[in-house]
């Protein structure tokens, strides 16, 4: 069993993952969408997916620093373990209560809003009861690694080394079944969740509009044609459609004259 789950469904759900997403890029490009309901209710929505999305992105970072930051790292930047797990603490529980909350808010308007939940389809039911099983789970090995026995294995000694092992074609087995049964249910969880992933509505976070931050702003124009910004182009930006040219009135009312009509 622990050759299979830490050994071989890994590199099952990699697949499944990178496979599923270019199939669905390929064959359901028009529903590669989260469907959006703001228009049915806005106010729930408001609240709860601005506590979802940057919870979740704070939990991703976390996830990411814990585990492929090797524990010989901080060292070196002298940030003892005391510290490490002060801040995983404080900042992993933040982050975690906010995307569950989040996301309790967001299934509470699915659930009570007519046209919404009308819209709610089997699969999307399936991906909340994931979602939240993985969220639960996380917020459950960072409350009871600080409540646990003392002698109990840290992930940094165990799930991280085995996530690290897997991008060299070497899965540390032995490490991730030492591990917690906690961090192991979580864990799997994670793994279920990543597998469902490209056919449910959470790969639009694949698509994430980020050229957004970077593009250029909107000139906005005056009747008499000038910018009502002062400020100028911004160096670097091709304007686009700004080029300032007064339009001949007297040729606006009577056209062009080609010896014909117009």
């Amino acid at each position: 069993m622990d050759l299979f789950l830490w050994g071989i469904l890994p590199y099952i759900m990699v697949a499944v993952l990178v496979g599923g997403t270019i199939w669905r890029y390929r064959y359901d490009q028009f529903g590669w969408t989260t469907r959006s309901s703001q228009l049915y209710e806005s106010r729930l929505l408001r609240i709860g997916s601005p506590l979802f999305h940057f919870g979740i992105l704070v939990v991703v970072i976390g996830h990411v620093v814990g585990l492929v930051i090797p524990k010989a790292w901080t060292d070196a930047f002298g940030v003892s373990e005391d510290m490490y797990h002060l801040a995983a603490l404080g900042l992993g529980t933040i982050a975690g209560f906010a995307t569950l909350v989040g996301v309790g808010i967001l299934i509470y308007r699915r659930r009570t809003t007519g046209p919404v939940f009308m819209a709610t389809t089997k699969n999307d039911k399936t991906m909340y009861v994931v979602l939240v099983a993985a969220i639960v789970a996380g917020l459950a090995t960072t409350v009871l690694s600080v409540i646990g026995p003392p002698h109990e294995l840290s992930y940094r000694e165990t799930v991280a080394p085995w996530f690290r092992s897997l991008f060299v074609f070497q899965p540390d087995i032995a490490a991730m079944s030492e591990a917690s049964l906690d961090f192991k249910v979580h864990t799997v969880i994670g793994m279920l969740l990543f597998m469902i992933w490209p056919f449910t509505r959470l790969v639009h976070a694949f698509t994430a509009p980020v050229h957004y931050l970077f593009r250029p702003y909107i000139v906005y124009r005056s009747r008499d044609g000038r910018p009502t910004t002062a400020r100028g182009i911004r160096r670097g930006w091709a304007p686009v459609g700004t080029t300032d040219r007064t339009p001949d009135r007297k040729a606006g009312r009577s056209g062009t004259k080609t010896g014909g009509r117009r």
